[in-house]
C-alpha cells in the first residue's frame, strides 16, 4: 500500500473576494473548508484514481479532528498521531484574475514522545510498500526526524518519495529515493541548478546530477510550462496545449503527483500515460478551490502533449 505522510497538516481556507486593500473591510466569498496538507492531497487524489492509500501525520486539537474525520469521510483512512495544541488553519485567498495571496502558518509543534510514536506506528505497517513523504515539518521537530523515518521505511524494504521544499533534500537523494518531485524554483534553491522551460539540454544536464546523487527518477515540475520525468536512462516531456481559468495552484503539484503515481508506481513503462493524467489533473486542479472534483481530467488528457526528448 502506498501510505503519505503528512507531519504538519492543515485546514485550507480557500476564498476570494474582487480585490485587497489595506485598512479597509474586504468582503469575500465563495469560502471552502477542506483538510488538507500535501500528504493528505496525494491520498486523496490516489483514491479518487482508485489506489489504496492511508493518512499518516501528526494532528491536534479541533482542527486536526477536523481532518481526520473529513478524510476518513471520504474514504480515506487516517492512521493519527495526537499532539498537543492546535493544527494550522491556511488561508488562500484569490482576488482577481491570476492574484492569489497565501497564507500559511507554522504548525503544532512536536515533542520527542510524538516522534517515537510516530516511528513505533511506521514499524508496524505490514503492507507499507511505499511511503510519500510531503510537505512541511512542524515547529520543533527534531533535525533528524526524516532521517530516522527513511531508515524504518527501507527497514521495511519499502520505497519512498519526497517531496520537499527544505534543504534537508540535498542530504537525503543519498539514501536512494524511489522518486523527487521539485520545481524549477526548488531545483535552483536547493541544488544549485538552473533549468528554464522547455530547455533540453539544461533539463538533462540537470537529471544527470540528481541522478549522481541517488535519487532513482525525477518528476520536474514547471507549472505551466509542463514537466520533465526521468529514470536515469530516458527523458520525457509533457505539457499542455490549452488554458485553464486559474483559481488556486495551492493542491495543483500534489494532485500531479498523485496522478503520475497512480499509473507509474505499480507500471514503470507507462511514463507517457502517467504524464498524460499527471499533466491533466494539475490542469483540472488549478481550475477548483482545493482539489475539487476532477470532472474535467479526462477531457484535458486529450489536450497533453508528451514526447521523448532524444538526446541524453
Amino acid at each position: 500500500m502506498i501510505y503519505t505522510l503528512t507531519a504538519n497538516p492543515a485546514i485550507d481556507y480557500n476564498i476570494a473576494s474582487d480585490g485587497l486593500e489595506p485598512n479597509r473591510v474586504t468582503r469575500t466569498r465563495d469560502a471552502v473548508y477542506t483538510p488538507n496538507g500535501k500528504g493528505l492531497n496525494v491520498s486523496f487524489t490516489l483514491a479518487h484514481y482508485g489506489v489504496p492509500t492511508t493518512i499518516l501525520g501528526f494532528f491536534a486539537g479541533f482542527s486536526g479532528k477536523f481532518i481526520v474525520e473529513g478524510a476518513e469521510a471520504a474514504g480515506v483512512p487516517v492512521k493519527p498521531v495526537w499532539t498537543e495544541g492546535i493544527t494550522r488553519v491556511n488561508v488562500f485567498l484569490n482576488a482577481g484574475p491570476d492574484t492569489e495571496y497565501n497564507m500559511v502558518n507554522a504548525g503544532a509543534a512536536v515533542t520527542p514522545d510524538d516522534e517515537a510514536a510516530l516511528y513505533e506506528l511506521l514499524e508496524g505497517l505490514d503492507d507499507l510498500t511505499c511511503l510519500v513523504i510531503s510537505g512541511s515539518l512542524p515547529p520543533n521537530t527534531s533535525e533528524d526526524f526524516l532521517n530516522q523515518v527513511i531508515s524504518r521505511v527501507k527497514a521495511k524494504g519499502a520505497e519512498f518519495v519526497l517531496d520537499i521544499s527544505s534543504p534537508k533534500l540535498a542530504e537525503l537523494t543519498a539514501e536512494g529515493p524511489l522518486l523527487i518531485k521539485p520545481n524549477d524554483d526548488e531545483l535552483r534553491d536547493i541544488f544549485g541548478i538552473e533549468v528554464s522551460g522547455e530547455d533540453d539540454a539544461s533539463v538533462a544536464a540537470a537529471m544527470r546530477e540528481l541522478h549522481a546523487r541517488g535519487v532513482k527518477n525525477v518528476l520536474l515540475t514547471l507549472g505551466g510550462a509542463g514537466a520533465y520525468f526521468s529514470n536515469g536512462e530516458r527523458l520525457w516531456f509533457a505539457k499542455r496545449t490549452f488554458e485553464v481559468n486559474l483559481v488556486s495552484t495551492v493542491c495543483a503539484g500534489d494532485s500531479s503527483l498523485a496522478a503520475f503515481l497512480s499509473v507509474w508506481h505499480d507500471n514503470p513503462a507507462e511514463v507517457e500515460r502517467a504524464l498524460r493524467l499527471s499533466m491533466a489533473t494539475g490542469a483540472n486542479v488549478v481550475e477548483c478551490p482545493g482539489l475539487g472534483d476532477f470532472a474535467r481530467v479526462e477531457e484535458y488528457q486529450k489536450g497533453i502533449l508528451v514526447r521523448e526528448v532524444e538526446a541524453r
